[in-house]
């Protein structure tokens, strides 16, 4: 079994514009005389590798503790894109997992953005999850459009992803949220696992 980190450093994390950026405090250190090290940190949660619910755009929204865990753990389709994915992309993309028995967790790899029609073609087919490596899964200047065809259909998204050397094919994702209750959004610690003789393929390791 291997098992692909694709979760981005929290303190050296990317950040989306006007977010702040995650804090460290050392409370206590043992090289000052403490009995122990201990830490606290602050951030946003949309900093890094995080999960959107329907809440960060639709008023109403489920919140990501309300959302389960199914979204986030199961089998799902990594994809590769340069560029927008538009709807004969996204099409095209549900077909491939659709082969590979994948279809409800769709992952795009690649400097790619997801346009309106891209997202209507995921919703109509009531994906549970969509991710990317961005930190928005539309375009960084106008994100609020796709955001609401996909979370107001019900699916997640899971935002900032460290794709580079994965390739396209079935995994099992485990990319479990915080269970932050009542948020709109969450951090978590995404992983791309890869069992031998379970159907499940793909090629990279970190």
């Amino acid at each position: 079994m291997k098992m692909i980190d694709i979760s981005q450093e929290v303190f050296s994390c990317r950040v989306f514009p006007g977010d702040p950026a995650p804090a460290a405090q050392r409370l206590t250190r043992m090289e000052d005389g403490a009995l122990y090290n201990l830490s606290a940190f602050s951030m946003c949660a949309h900093n890094g590798t995080h999960a959107d619910a329907p809440l960060h755009f639709c008023r109403g929204g489920k919140t990501i503790d309300e959302l389960g865990l199914a979204p986030f753990v199961g089998p799902c389709c990594v994809a590769r894109h340069e560029g927008e994915v538009g709807a004969e992309d996204a099409e095209g993309i549900l077909r491939a997992a659709a082969e590979l028995g994948c279809a409800e967790r769709i992952l795009i790899a690649g400097k790619a953005c997801v346009t309106a029609g891209a997202a209507r073609v995921f919703a109509e087919a009531g994906i549970l999850l969509l991710g990317n490596e961005s930190q928005t899964v539309g375009p960084e200047d106008a994100p609020a459009e796709v955001h609401l065809i996909l979370l107001g259909a019900g699916a997640a998204l899971l935002e900032g992803l460290v794709l580079d050397g994965v390739e396209a094919g079935r995994y099992f994702l485990s990319a479990a949220p915080l269970k932050l209750g009542g948020f709109e959004g969450a951090p978590c610690r995404a992983v791309l696992i890869e069992v031998d003789g379970s159907g499940e393929t793909g090629g990279a390791h970190d």
